[in-house]
């Protein structure tokens, strides 16, 4: 498993965009995130930086690996 990358808010709904999923709705400060035939929604804060425990937890809910999100992330 790799190393998660500091990244912003924005930068990760663009990897988890490139991963699949489409951002429904922004509600305040948080960037909502929707995929086709998962249960689970993506709540990503629109923050400068992502704390890494936190950006973690969003990897694991979205059903990717930490390499898959840094490939798409860097792509």
């Amino acid at each position: 498993m790799g190393k998660l990358p500091v990244c912003s808010g924005r930068e990760a709904v663009a990897a988890f965009q490139r991963l699949g999923w489409t951002m429904a709705r922004q509600s305040g400060s948080h960037m909502i995130l929707v995929r086709a035939g998962m249960s689970a929604t993506l709540s990503v804060p629109a923050h400068r930086e992502l704390d890494r425990g936190t950006l973690r937890a969003l990897v694991r809910l979205a059903g990717a690996t930490v390499d898959e999100f840094v490939d798409a992330l860097d792509a």
